[in-house]
């Protein structure tokens, strides 16, 4: 017998059957998946985040029981511009969080004078909202300052919002609101109900 670079023996025996080796490829393929899973799951959750509304601050837009998805990365690659709706933590309890709409921005005189909006000494055009404010809506004026927004809900007379509180900085912003994606019935992007630019 002719051997060239090998063990008599080990040339004699039959090749070890493959069976273990297609496990182990399968279970490897199995934890990769399950990590690429993670990962996937992961990425999502630190871009968005899910919220449950709750009241009718927002109506006739937003009522209680509606799911949306907030962007947390918008704000990271723009500023917050007028008619966003956005969910931010209550100034003065930030466990609490609400949704609203951006009424001012950096810069902007925001004033309520006979009931009516109006940013820089223009009325605004709000298709938006419930109702013309009744009550709550006393004569005023909110300056805004850098890294700050003045908000207000689209049922006005029902909101505690920037008239209350005053301007929200930056950085209780959460987010801005994308989707509305239950119930199914309402299910779609929220710049349907945008502010008129």
């Amino acid at each position: 017998m002719v051997i060239i670079g090998g063990d008599p023996v080990n040339d004699l025996q039959p090749p070890l059957p493959a069976r273990p080796r297609l496990q182990q490829h399968a279970f490897r393929e199995m934890v990769d998946l399950v990590l690429w899973i993670g990962l996937l799951f992961t990425l999502v959750n630190l871009a968005t985040a899910r919220y449950v509304v709750e009241g009718i601050s927002m109506a006739p837009n937003f009522a209680t029981g509606e799911y949306i998805l907030v962007s947390r990365l918008h704000y990271l690659l723009a500023d917050p511009q007028r008619g966003d709706i956005v969910v931010f933590h209550y100034p003065g309890n930030p466990t609490q969080d609400y949704i609203k709409r951006v009424i001012g921005v950096p810069g902007d005189a925001v004033e309520i004078r006979d009931r009516l909006v109006y940013v820089n000494g223009e009325a605004l055009d709000e298709p938006y909202i419930n109702e013309l404010c009744e009550f709550s809506c006393p004569d005023n004026r909110w300056d805004v300052s850098d890294d700050q927004v003045f908000v207000m809900g689209d049922n006005r007379n029902h909101s505690s919002d920037s008239r209350a509180f005053g301007v929200v900085e930056r950085r209780f912003i959460v987010g801005e609101a994308l989707l509305r994606y239950l119930p199914l019935n309402k299910t779609g992007t929220v710049d349907s109900i945008a502010y008129p630019k």
